[in-house]
């Protein structure tokens, strides 16, 4: 029976990223050798750095003045690694769940931090409106995709500060207007690679500006200088993360991301707002497309074990919503195939006509 991988992360990969990672790991280049041993310092890993990056900036249109750098720790080293790089005086949050939290909560072990918005009155179920930024702050940092809750920013917000974004859940799944963020980070383990490396898009003349004595491996300009070669970098995640950004380049790049993306999601909101059962947990207007979350209808609640036991029999992984929210979540990254989605909604139809 065929799975489909619907886990919110570490989540689904292209089937070709993955062998071809798989190939080098048995035998980098004709080497002899596994990717999984050989030195970062050997001549054959510099031109996969290299290629990671051009791609990047090829990819996002990423304007002179930016460099991309690799490192570890995922998003949550970035939460205090971006304050300390870029909090001067003051920065401000939007609070939009689990992870927009936890960045403002690390932020102010740094400095002030702001929360100028936040949805949390409503179980983050929508993306704040109406709110102002106040124009002496340093940055406005903002989640643009909410994995536990399944909200997304659609497009990047128009402000007069600069901005942060952790786009570690919908990176490449739309274009970006790069000018407008002074950072982009985000965890790879979603819509880039496997977990174990993070990418960083940071504007260099902005760096070296915070009145703090920042620690060498927290220091942006470290990482700069050296090429994400400071120590030991995550070579495996980082030659993954390459062959998932030729797979997007030879799919037809971020645009044709963006319209895939449209198309899942228009099948699946679909059938949730027709089917007598289920029922979206997010404003409309609002909705993720990587991570589309439901539930079932208050006067259907006792079937939602028998749902997922019925789904999961159709070989539907991973949609079991977050405990934050209960229900399901089917998250719909870049190599998540259109038919994976049908099959879920087919399997949804069939529940319904049973019950």
């Amino acid at each position: 029976m065929k799975k489909y991988n619907f886990n919110a992360g570490p989540s689904i990969l292209p089937r070709e990223v993955i062998e071809n990672t798989a190939k080098q790991i048995l035998d980098f280049n004709g080497s002899g050798l596994s990717l999984m041993e050989i030195s970062h310092r050997a001549k054959d890993f510099q031109p996969v750095l290299d290629e990671a990056v051009a791609l990047f900036k090829e990819l996002l249109s990423i304007p002179e003045g930016y460099s991309v750098i690799f490192l570890g720790g995922g998003a949550s080293l970035q939460f205090y690694q971006v304050p300390c790089n870029f909090l001067i005086k003051k920065a401000a949050y939007i609070n939009t769940g689990t992870w927009a939290n936890k960045a403002l909560k690390e932020a102010k072990r740094i400095g002030e931090a702001l929360e100028i918005a936040s949805s949390a009155d409503a179980n983050f179920s929508y993306i704040p409106k109406g709110w102002t930024v106040p124009s002496d702050v340093d940055y406005l940092h903002i989640t643009t995709n909410n994995t536990i809750y399944g909200t997304e920013w659609r497009k990047d917000p128009e402000v007069s500060v600069p901005l942060i974004g952790d786009m570690s859940s919908d990176i490449f799944s739309r274009s970006v207007d790069v000018a407008k963020y002074d950072c982009i980070y985000g965890g790879a383990q979603k819509n880039l690679a496997m977990a174990g490396v993070t990418f960083i898009i940071v504007k260099d003349d902005k760096l070296g500006r915070a009145p703090r004595e920042i620690p060498t491996m927290l220091d942006y300009r470290t990482h700069v200088e050296k090429g994400s070669m400071f120590n030991t970098p995550p070579v495996v995640p980082i030659y993954s993360a390459l062959e998932t950004l030729r797979w997007i380049k030879r799919n037809g790049g971020v645009e044709a991301m963006d319209k895939l993306a449209n198309e899942r999601a228009e099948l699946l909101y679909g059938e949730i707002d027709r089917n007598k059962l289920f029922r979206g947990t997010v404003k409309t207007e609002d909705r993720s497309r990587m991570n589309i979350c439901f539930v079932m209808n208050d006067e259907y609640k006792e079937l939602e074990k028998p749902f997922f036991e019925f789904a999961t029999e159709r070989g539907m992984v991973g949609i079991k919503g977050h405990r934050s929210v209960g229900g399901f979540r089917a998250s719909c990254y870049n190599a998540q195939p259109v038919d994976g989605v049908r099959e879920l909604v087919k399997a949804m139809k069939e529940f319904e006509a049973a019950h």
